[in-house]
């Protein structure tokens, strides 16, 4: 077992009072494991309002004040550090099984235009085996075409984009796998949270949150994350949802400048009793 801490740090502005929902905590999933709380706390203090989405992410809401203010957790959490499962044995579903809740992870969204991007899915995978091979083909596919740099991000940019732009960040990578999985009639939902450097080599990139995706195979949901294509260690779930619309870690309803963002999950030692 390991212990991660877990945290960020942002800093926005605003020039009158701003309305904010922020997706920032633990997902449900995982809050058994949280040995110090991820309580969101804001300066200056302002009233937070707690609830649920209906995808069971947890939700905050505040109303920001005119001019500067930070928003910071900082938590601590058990974590297996086992690496992601790989179960190449798991098989996909004939869509007349599937369970009803799952059936939306086969649609369209908004960054996984599944009606522009069929008919290359089946050009593309169609002959590939099926199940889990499917879902690693096609990571495989997505980690070789895009290529990886903090200056592709554009917040607008769909799978579609990223395909024929052949450029982007984890985001991206993950909806264009999301969307050829579904065109190739596998649901997959997309996962945003934090990711340790635990297990790779430095040098180590500035800290960030990540955003990797979920496939469903034989009766479950399985991690793949097509921007690294390798198991990783220290991931902590935050949030999920149809693709990054419905996971966005704040929606302002007003002017804002985010001023500042860090972000860290570092593995750290125990303390003897």
């Amino acid at each position: 077992m390991s212990t991660l801490r877990v945290g960020y740090e942002l800093v926005y502005e605003c020039p009158q009072p701003t309305p904010m929902i922020l997706m920032l905590n633990v997902h449900s999933s995982r809050v058994s494991e949280l040995l110090v709380p991820d309580q969101l706390t804001t300066t200056p203090p302002v009233p937070v309002a707690v609830y649920d989405d209906s995808f069971g992410n947890r939700c905050s809401r505040i109303v920001a004040p005119a001019g500067e203010i930070r928003i910071t957790a900082d938590a601590r959490l058990t974590d297996t550090g086992v690496p992601d499962v790989i179960a190449d044995w798991a098989q996909q579903h004939p869509v007349q099984d599937l369970p009803q809740e799952v059936l939306v992870y086969l649609m369209g969204s908004r960054y996984c235009e599944t009606d522009r991007l069929s008919q290359m899915a089946w050009n593309l995978f169609g002959y590939s085996p099926t199940g889990w091979g499917r879902v690693q083909a096609i990571c495989d596919y997505v980690h070789r075409h895009i290529a990886f740099g903090y200056n592709f991000a554009n917040p607008t940019k769909s799978a579609w984009e990223a395909f024929n732009q052949g450029q982007g960040v984890c985001r991206d990578y993950a909806h264009l796998a999301i969307t050829f999985c579904r065109c190739m009639n596998i649901p997959a939902r997309y996962c945003t949270g934090y990711l340790s450097d635990m297990g790779t080599l430095p040098p180590y990139g500035v800290g960030d949150f990540a955003g990797w995706f979920e496939a469903y195979l034989s009766g479950q949901w399985y991690t793949f994350d097509p921007r690294n294509n390798v198991p990783r260690r220290g991931r902590v779930l935050m949030a999920r949802g149809r693709d990054a619309a419905d996971v966005p870690l704040s929606n302002a309803f007003g002017m804002n400048i985010l001023k500042s963002f860090k972000v860290w999950t570092d593995e750290v030692a125990e303390v003897a009793g």
